[in-house]
């Protein structure tokens, strides 16, 4: 058995099945979104949440506000306008090099099964870990009132897991194909109607230890705020697919505070 049978539950998931390969990508395909349950073992997601819970003082919170194209406001358009209209995001998050070495979330994110299986079902040649010791593996953290708001992401595809769900709130909404960034169409009109409450959404059922894949590029989604004294604790798995490739500066300094 592969030295991550402790982490990934390969009784329901034999990520080197092929029938099981082609049906995760074919529902990713379809539906923008693969949420594999019980992907990590009981004992695997008590002892991440237990370090998750250990070392949540290192977070670093942010509290920002931004559009939902998360670019610079355009003056071509009203403040009100959905290219321009601002929402709110806020959490805190540990880094890479702040997840003790002998965690399970590393032996996961370096583990050729799991990387290989999140090729075929992505459909990249490869996935490569980030240059810099910061931005592979990222822990959030969402207490009471914290939220993600509306988004489409930059990357072409997200991988989390969830640690920790809390007493209630922190639903992830989206919408799916709403926009086509490679054509350049940003549909604002759709996005308006969006964030007016207008827009009938799809709301993911997660528990901990739930593995999800997301395409986020082209879908609008949002964490809505926690509600309670339980933190949501989600991982987050970043791969590039090409190798030597680090998080920007900027973008370190934005989300971690720091740049090693």
């Amino acid at each position: 058995m592969s030295h991550v049978d402790t982490v990934i539950n390969f009784n329901r998931y034999a990520l080197g099945d092929n029938d099981l390969q082609v049906s995760c990508k074919a529902q990713l395909d379809e539906h923008g979104v693969l949420v594999l349950p019980e992907f990590l073992t009981a004992s695997a997601i008590q002892a991440i949440a237990s370090e998750g819970r250990e070392h949540a003082g290192k977070a670093f919170y942010t509290q920002s506000d931004h559009n939902v194209y998360l670019q610079p406001a355009d003056p071509d358009f009203s403040e009100d306008h959905a290219r321009n209209r601002l929402v709110q995001s806020s959490k805190g998050c540990i880094t890479t090099d702040q997840i003790p070495e002998d965690s399970l979330l590393h032996q996961l994110y370096a583990s050729t099964e799991f990387k290989s299986f999140l090729c075929n079902v992505l459909d990249e040649q490869a996935l490569h870990e980030y240059a810099d010791p910061l931005s592979s593996i990222n822990l959030h953290y969402a207490s009471d009132g914290q939220e993600l708001g509306w988004h489409f992401d930059n990357s072409s595809f997200a991988i989390t897991l969830l640690v920790q769900q809390p007493v209630s709130g922190a639903n992830f909404e989206y919408v799916k194909d709403v926009r086509d960034a490679d054509a350049g169409d940003m549909n604002y009109s759709g996005a308006q109607r969006i964030l007016d409450g207008e827009t009938a959404v799809t709301t993911l059922n997660m528990e901990p230890g739930c593995l999800v894949l997301f395409r986020g590029r082209d879908s609008m989604h949002r964490v809505t705020p926690t509600e309670g004294d339980t933190t949501r604790m989600l991982v987050v798995l970043a791969y590039n697919t090409k190798p030597g490739v680090s998080l920007s500066e900027s973008a370190r300094m934005t989300f971690y505070g720091r740049l090693s």
